[in-house]
């Protein structure tokens, strides 16, 4: 394929990073949907959040694509984010957590997550210690914090 011919395809150097990102939350989103079917509450976390980890270690070039809020006016992007943000909105309404309450625990979930995930694709997890381990504590300060998240 010729240069030229490949412009025809993609909007340029920005639109193949669209297309890129637009396919990355979609697979992301797609992923975790599948770790929650049939689980719920602290199982349904458990499970997303190695789903969420495994992705992202997967796909370490993909993954900051995913963590950008949409731009303004792109009805693409906001539809595969929302597809994302469903999928832990459901999962939290298992702890009753609807409306300001299941944006704040989504907050919390998520930047415990990336935090965890974007210092261990950056390679900056060098002490002696097991990472799954750290991540299984992780992830279950979270379960124990979302099951208190009401109280």
């Amino acid at each position: 394929m010729r240069t030229p011919s490949l412009y025809k395809h993609i909007d340029g150097m920005p639109g193949l990073q669209r297309d890129i990102m637009l396919r990355a939350k979609t697979s992301l989103a797609h992923v975790l949907g599948q770790s929650a079917i049939g689980r719920s509450r602290d199982d349904a976390i458990r499970a997303l959040a190695l789903a969420y980890r495994r992705w992202a270690l997967q796909h370490p070039g993909q993954y900051p694509m995913t963590v950008h809020a949409p731009a303004s006016g792109d009805d693409d992007d906001a539809s595969v984010s929302s597809s994302i943000s469903d999928v832990v909105f459901n999962v939290l309404e298992g702890y009753g957590l609807l409306g300001d309450d299941a944006v704040d625990a989504t907050r919390f979930l998520r930047s415990s997550l990336h935090g965890f995930v974007d210092l261990e694709t950056r390679g900056a997890f060098e002490l002696p210690v097991d990472l799954e381990r750290s991540f299984a504590r992780l992830t279950e300060s979270v379960v124990v914090a979302l099951d208190t998240w009401s109280r």
